[in-house]
Formats: C-alpha cells, sequence, structure tokens
C-alpha cells in the first residue's frame, strides 16, 4: 500500500510554493542560501526579490509560458533564482550538467529547443564552437562580463522589478526537465510537473529525513542532477530550511572544510564520496564534523563495509537509498535508528514497488527480479523519446532498470542493474555483492565488477580495484583478494580476473561507469 497522499491545488506554481510561501510564513529574515563559494548569504526576502527580478528579466526578453532555458551553472544562488524565476513565470528550466563536451551541448540545445542559455563565463568556451548549430538558441546570457552579443545576468535582473506575481498552473503543467546522464545512448529529457518536487519533499524529506526549518543542508551532488536538486534546493526551501552552496567540485578535504565552517545538519553524498572521505586519515579529529544530524547516500549502492565505518568514526548514521532521475528523487530508503548496512532500506510511504521477472509476474520474497515503482513524482514521459517512454513508463509503474530483492522485513536488496547481472554456472551472481566483499578488505578503496568472457566464452566476474595509497598491486594481493571473495560469499562467485588500476570511469555524479569497463 501506498500509505501517504499529498494533497495539492488543482491550480499552483512550484516556485510560489518553495519561495513566496516561506515570506508569507514569517521567514523573511531567516537565512535560505549559504554561499560556500564567496562565504555570502541569502535570506527568504532576498530570495523572493531575486527570483522575481529574475523572471521578471525573463518575460522582457520574450519568454513564455513552457518555453525552454537552459542553465549551464554551477551550484550559485544565481541558478537558484533562474530556476525558481522561469518556474514563476510558467517557463521550463532545465538544468543542465556542466561537465560535459561542445557535442552534448550541442544535442541537448537543438533537443530541447530553448531559445534563451543562461551560462557561467567559463561555460561558453563549451558553447562557441557550436553556436552555429544551435538552431533554436538566440539568447545567451551569462554571470560575468558578457562579450560580442551575449546579455549580462546581473544588468538584466538589476533592471527588473521585485514584484511577480507567480503564473497559475495546473498542478500537472510542466514544470521542469531533467536529463538523463545518457550512459547507454543520446540523454533522455524526463519531463515533470509541477507537483513532482512539492510530492518528493512531502513523502520523503519532511517524514524520513525529518527536515524542517532548523536544519541547513550540504549536497555534495550538484543541482543539475535529480538527486542534487532535490538535496540543496526544493527540500530545504519546502521546509523553510537553510541551503548551503559550493561552486566547485567538493573533493573530500573541501566536504570536511565545508562541514566545519557551515555546520550543515544533513549532508548528501554518492558512495564514492563517502570512501573519498573516509579514506582521509584523522579526519574525525581533524575536523568539527558535530553539526550534522544525518548523512544520506544515494547514487549506486551503499557497500555495508562503508556505512559501519562511517558509524563508526563520526557516529552518524548515512541513510541509503534509490532514486532515478524519472522519479526526481529517493522512492527507497532507510530510516534513521533501523538501517541495515548494505539494503536501500523499505519503500517510502506513497510509492509503491513491485519485483517482477519477465514475464512482469510478482517473484517471491527473496528472489531476485526487476523493479518497478508506482508514485506521484515519476515523470510525465520523456521528451520525443516516444519508443522508450512506452518501454521504461507502464501505465502508473516506472522500470527501474534495477535487479532487487525483499527480504521477510520489507528492506530492499541492490543486486545491480538489469543488465549487470551475472549468469555464473548456471546461477545469477551479482556485481554489487562481490563488490561489497571486496571493500571490506583494508586494502581496497573502490572496485568494480562487470562480466567479462573465458576462453570457452562463459561469462565469469571479473573486478578492477583501486587499492588504497600504501598498497601495490601484486599478483600476490590478487590471489589474496580471490581467496578473500570464496571465504566470505562463495566460491563460484569470486572474480577469475583481477585488474589493478589508478581509477575507475564516472559519471558526474560518482556513479561508476560500469559499461566503460565491459570491453
Amino acid at each position: 500500500m501506498s500509505g501517504a497522499v499529498v494533497d495539492l491545488p488543482e491550480r499552483m506554481n512550484a516556485a510560489a510554493f518553495l519561495v513566496d510561501a516561506n515570506v508569507e510564513a514569517g521567514r523573511s529574515e531567516k537565512i535560505a542560501i549559504y554561499d560556500a563559494g564567496d562565504r555570502s548569504a541569502y535570506t527568504y526576502h532576498d530570495l523572493l526579490e531575486k527570483t522575481n527580478r529574475t523572471g521578471n528579466a525573463f518575460r522582457e526578453l520574450g519568454v513564455r509560458r513552457e518555453e525552454r532555458i537552459l542553465l549551464l551553472l554551477p551550484d550559485s544562488p544565481e541558478l537558484v533564482f533562474s530556476f525558481l524565476g522561469a518556474i514563476k513565470i510558467g517557463a521550463v528550466p532545465i538544468p543542465a550538467n556542466t561537465l560535459l563536451k561542445p557535442r552534448d551541448y550541442e544535442y541537448l540545445l537543438n533537443d530541447c529547443r530553448a531559445r534563451v542559455l543562461v551560462a557561467d563565463p567559463a561555460m561558453m568556451a563549451q558553447i562557441e564552437p557550436i553556436r552555429e548549430k544551435l538552431a533554436y538558441l538566440r539568447q545567451v546570457i551569462v554571470l560575468g562580463q558578457p562579450e560580442g552579443e551575449q546579455l549580462s545576468y546581473r544588468d538584466l535582473v538589476n533592471a527588473s522589478s521585485t514584484e511577480l506575481a507567480p503564473e497559475l498552473m495546473s498542478k500537472d503543467d510542466v514544470c521542469f526537465w531533467l536529463y538523463s546522464s545518457g550512459t547507454t545512448g543520446f540523454p533522455k529529457g524526463a519531463v515533470h510537473l509541477q507537483h513532482d518536487m512539492i510530492v518528493s519533499a512531502d513523502l520523503y524529506a519532511r517524514p524520513i529525513l525529518g527536515i524542517d526549518e532548523n536544519d541547513r543542508t550540504f549536497s555534495a551532488a550538484k543541482l543539475f542532477f535529480a538527486y542534487g536538486l532535490g538535496n540543496g534546493l526544493y527540500f530545504p526551501f519546502r521546509a523553510g530550511a537553510s541551503t548551503i552552496l559550493y561552486p566547485g567540485k567538493p573533493n573530500p578535504l573541501k566536504a570536511y572544510e565545508i562541514i566545519q565552517e557551515c555546520r550543515p545538519t544533513v549532508f548528501f553524498s554518492v558512495p564514492t564520496g563517502y570512501a573519498g572521505m573516509l579514506a582521509v586519515e584523522g579526519a574525525e579529529k581533524r575536523f568539527d564534523t558535530s553539526s550534522l544530524r544525518l548523512c544520506v547516500s544515494a547514487g549506486e549502492a551503499l557497500p555495508p563495509a562503508l556505512c559501519e565505518r562511517w558509524k563508526a568514526r563520526f557516529g552518524v548514521e548515512i541513510l541509503d537509498g534509490i532514486g532515478t532521475t524519472e522519479i526526481v528523487h529517493i522512492f527507497i530508503s532507510n530510516r534513521p535508528g533501523r538501517v541495515k548496512p548494505g539494503s536501500t532500506g523499505e519503500i517510502v510511504p506513497g510509492y509503491e514497488a513491485r519485483i517482477v521477472d519477465e514475464k512482469g509476474r510478482n517473484v517471491p520474497t527473496g528472489e531476485v527480479g526487476d523493479l518497478l515503482i508506482k508514485g506521484d513524482s515519476t515523470c510525465a514521459f520523456y521528451w520525443n523519446k516516444h519508443e522508450k517512454t512506452k518501454a521504461t513508463i507502464k501505465g502508473d509503474w516506472i522500470s527501474t532498470g534495477d535487479k532487487y530483492l525483499q527480504d521477510q522485513d520489507g528492506y530492499f536488496w541492490y543486486q545491480g542493474r538489469s543488465d549487470d547481472m551475472l549468469k555464473v554456472g548456471g546461477m545469477w551472481v551479482s556485481p554489487v555483492e562481490v563488490e561489497n566483499a571486496l571493500i571490506e578488505h583494508p586494502a581496497v578503496l573502490e572496485t568494480a565488477v562487470v562480466g567479462a568472457a573465458d576462453p570457452e566464452g562463459l561469462i565469469k566476474p571479473k573486478a578492477f580495484i583501486v587499492l588504497k595509497n600504501d598498497r601495490r598491486g601484486t599478483s600476490e594481493l590478487a590471489a589474496e583478494l580471490q581467496n578473500f571473495v570464496k571465504e566470505n560469499i562463495g566460491v563460484y562467485k569470486y572474480p577469475r580476473w583481477i585488474e589493478f588500476v589508478s581509477e575507475l570511469p564516472k559519471t558526474a555524479t560518482g556513479k561508476i561507469q560500469r559499461y566503460k569497463l565491459r570491453g
């Protein structure tokens, strides 16, 4: 059963729920945004004025309701103002990954047909080489000093009114898009509706994480990803809390410094991020992390060893969960005080889950199948991807593309992507289970397991391993690791080959790209 319902009016504007509502609730002087880049701060009154000015600036440029605006910005107040300002006038913001290449931006801009691009000056080196190929783009707004025909964000916003009534939308009108990472082909534009952010915040952030106006959130995952957008924007604003934004890459040391200086209460990262932070020797003594009451992980399964080591060193639980771009945020999660290390947790009330076989039939408890989710924050469709939409969204249910099993207690256990599972000797082997076993070994920092063919063409596990700084990859260590897996999870699951590497290929969110290792 879904167990929870978010009751929203038929006519609404998501930006008004996240901005105007806080001012109306008396939070005008409360800090909404801490900018850890330049140490500036913005109150909810500032947030309202800047959102209104930015929305008015877009409208004065001729942006109409439902037209797209691509945002190519680092995590910054201006990204927040642009995202919410666009929504407030009924336009459709699209936060875009700032780590892509010119050909990727050519695809995104022509696919979404954005007439306006808001960009950081540093990103223009990626846009200028393709400018003549962008069939729909008319205006480029830059945060810094404009060049040529570029427009100044500062000048446009400063010249605009601070008064802006929210465009009244249907709760099912388009609100924003998010593009998938595109690891298996062209990125897909997930079209999200006005109600999606509010549903996610009200079903997950507030009841599960307990986020309220006393919290300060800090997300290592960036705002242009679904995970980061919730963590750093609509979760805190829906609760009247504060967000801490950092425009740069939060490497482990920088993450500790921001936690110590800005004092977040809830920290969001990915397993790779937590592994990097745990690799910093003596961090629990060198940095003050006492402000943290909760940590959250998503993006890929959190190995139990990382979960346990973090709790032992910092005294704070990491709640692992799973969310997708299509469902906008987490829908299965561990709960405070009820964490099962290695599991993804329990279904978030308001969502429903099914684990099915190849014919769509529910599998028995404890058996592996494909995870389907039903929930009201699911995107409406993929833009210009009709066949892909039909293959992924089936009525009320969406296929996550993940293999899972559910135990007797109702906890879900990730078994890998549907195309990552290995059939070894007629038995399913989960790459994640082998990875979790390997990372328990004191020499292993990170690992990824994929299928590789033996001389007979049979698929067996192969492990790529990044060692900790003081260890060297040798044949003796490889044999030790193979025996370690045999002893801990079973002989048939051990990696037949081990390759020591300096790093693993990853997406910008820190997800390991196993497909690049299959070769």
